[in-house]
């Protein structure tokens, strides 16, 4: 048998009920405790309270206790792997003075006795001192000693939050369906992201094609030192300058000799986060430009897909919530 007693805790120069309130909007879309974007929201089927069920990502319990500004208990579901329940509490240390704790008690069934040494209680305590960096920043302005992330950490958040896709070129890409070139190549590949991250759809753009990842740069040096064999101009940064703009939709592109193209950049918000597309169309206008499509085609996918990755990672990167100082 594994037993564990995980504990968490962090005291705060304000009173009671100024932590207490922060407790209450566990779960909710204003909630300023819980460190989303960098790893998947915690969210329930209903407001706070007992019955409530839901959870963060593949790890699912339901809220069995529930004392308004002082303590969350919740219980896991069996297929967690964890018999047993984690709980937040408010503890009142002095009049201005307040320790908000989180203990995980339980015990390990089934693979989680091997998981939970090799990588779940890092992130597990990953997530802990970062929810308590965010209740120290709301609280007070400001984290005197912020938590590091360990390279595990990182990159098992961004595994979780930055998975990217291939999809159908989205109905809401309007301004990139209402071009009315005949395209020779169209596709689409988007991130879903948790809520926190911009909703700007030109922030996105120019994440995506102005701050590419080393081996993409590399690729486009390699591409201007070629195409002139073909009688193409070399590329600059004026390729991905943007041709129009929507609230949720930016279109970048330009025409060449020997190709048109057109990408778009959609930004597609709902409560449970954010969806991030980037559609793309090119239309050749000469053999020269069949023959560059040709090889283009090749390492579009793995062009594109690394932008949008990288994007994302930086998007959802370790780091404070955005959220107001304190709740009223």
């Amino acid at each position: 048998m594994v037993l564990i007693n995980n504990v968490h805790q962090r005291e705060f120069p304000v009173a009671a009920d100024k932590v207490g309130r922060l407790l209450d909007l566990l779960g909710s879309t204003a909630d300023p405790l819980w460190p989303a974007p960098t790893w998947q929201p915690m969210r329930f089927d209903r407001p706070l309270g007992i019955g409530a069920s839901g959870g963060h990502g593949a790890i699912r319990y339901r809220v069995t206790d529930y004392r308004p500004g002082r303590l969350v208990e919740f219980t896991f579901a069996p297929s967690t792997g964890i018999d047993g329940t984690h709980v937040f509490e408010v503890e009142p240390t002095g009049p201005d003075t307040t320790v908000l704790r989180h203990r995980l008690t339980g015990r390990l069934t089934g693979p989680m006795r091997l998981l939970w040494p090799l990588l779940v209680r890092t992130l597990h305590d990953t997530v802990l001192e970062h929810l308590l960096d965010n209740a120290e920043h709301a609280l007070t302005g400001t984290v005197r000693t912020p938590f590091r992330y360990s390279l595990r950490a990182r990159v098992a958040a961004a595994a979780e939050t930055c998975r990217v896709r291939a999809v159908p070129i989205p109905d809401g890409a309007e301004l990139l369906r209402g071009w009315s070139a005949r395209p020779d190549l169209a596709d689409a590949y988007a991130v879903r992201l948790p809520p926190g991250t911009s909703l700007t759809p030109r922030d996105w753009a120019d994440a995506v094609f102005h701050d590419p990842p080393a081996p993409v740069l590399a690729l486009l040096r390699l591409r201007n030192l070629l195409v002139p064999l073909l009688g193409i101009q070399r590329a600059d940064r004026g390729a991905f300058a943007p041709l129009r703009q929507a609230p949720h939709e930016v279109l970048v592109g330009t025409d060449a000799s020997h190709l048109d193209f057109r990408a778009s950049v959609l930004v597609e918000p709902d409560d449970g986060g954010t969806t991030v597309t980037v559609a793309t169309t090119a239309a050749t206008r000469s053999r020269a430009g069949r023959i560059y499509l040709a090889v283009v085609r090749v390492v579009h996918p793995v062009v594109v897909r690394a932008m949008l990755r990288r994007a994302a990672r930086r998007a959802t990167a370790p780091g404070m919530l955005r959220h107001p100082a304190m709740p009223r």
